[in-house]
């Protein structure tokens, strides 16, 4: 007697792909379908990539979580060095230059860390791309994970600190999350741009750090805005003066300041990102394929 399956004993479906050589920039309504799709199916796998990538990150350091803290603080302390000792005259700041250095460097290396993770995520999955088919996303969305995993241990440490320094935040503190999520929207927008050709060319990755360098002495990190000249006219078109400027005032209870700059910065910035996601799906068939070339 033949076997009959009843429709409860029916595997389901396996999703099926075509590959034709139109564009799929003529179809942008099924684009950012298929991109938001597989960004939800994307999730649990981020999850675990997150989680494996701290816990490799963290285990076999001495210092542990705290090395998340230590280089903005050396990087605090050599500028409170430098000007507590004439090398580098500071102009005055409407916080103690401790305070205003130490929350500056905090909030940059929150930026940097959002900045660097889709390329350091994506090169680092070489070989996985290159064997398995999986969301892409769950690269970027990993590397979401774990900027906000190292901004909470900064905070946390921060937090406890500026009491120590005598600033007592009020109310606007509660402001101060949507002050770090937007330094995370820009960086993962940066960087998301550049992880294309970074894939391609090292360069970036070596020369990056060199503009960010340039670009960190040029934003209100830990020289105060300038009040004339070419310096202020380059601080004011910085876009990351606004979010470094209004997450510093909410933390430290001043008032925004550039609070409406900070809400244009991010809009652009929610474009820019939806922009740069649509190349970076684009792009990957041809890296992987030059990856595995």
């Amino acid at each position: 007697m033949p076997l009959q399956m009843t429709a409860d004993h029916d595997p389901s479906p396996l999703p099926v792909t075509l590959y034709t050589p139109d564009s799929r920039l003529q179809h942008p309504g099924r684009l950012l379908r298929e991109m938001f799709r597989d960004l939800a199916a994307g999730r649990e796998l981020a999850w675990r990539l997150a989680v494996r990538d701290i816990s490799a990150q963290y285990r076999q350091a001495v210092f542990g979580l705290l090395w998340a803290f230590i280089l903005p603080l050396a990087n605090t302390l050599t500028w409170i060095f430098l000007s507590a000792s004439g090398v580098v005259a500071v102009g005055d700041t409407a916080l103690p230059y401790p305070v205003y250095v130490f929350t500056g460097a905090m909030l940059w290396a929150i930026f940097m860390d959002a900045l660097n993770a889709p390329l350091q995520q994506t090169a680092a999955a070489k070989s996985m791309l290159a064997k398995l088919n999986f969301p892409r996303e769950a690269l970027i969305v990993s590397g979401i994970y774990q900027t906000l995993f190292n901004a909470g241990i900064k905070i946390a440490l921060l937090l406890p600190a500026l009491l120590w320094l005598g600033v007592y935040p009020d109310w606007s503190l509660l402001l101060f999350p949507l002050g770090v999520l937007s330094l995370i929207l820009v960086g993962t927008a940066v960087g998301l741009l550049l992880t294309p050709v970074g894939i391609l060319y090292s360069d970036i990755g070596r020369g990056l750090p060199l503009v960010m360098q340039f670009l960190m002495y040029i934003t209100p990190v830990v020289f105060p805005m300038p009040k004339e000249g070419l310096a202020a006219t380059l601080f004011n078109l910085n876009p990351l003066t606004p979010l470094i400027v209004t997450a510093r005032d909410w933390l430290t209870g001043l008032p925004p300041e550039l609070l409406g700059a900070f809400v244009t910065v991010n809009l652009l910035a929610l474009v820019l990102l939806l922009m740069v996601w649509v190349v970076y799906r684009l792009a990957m068939p041809i890296l992987i394929e030059r990856m595995s070339a």
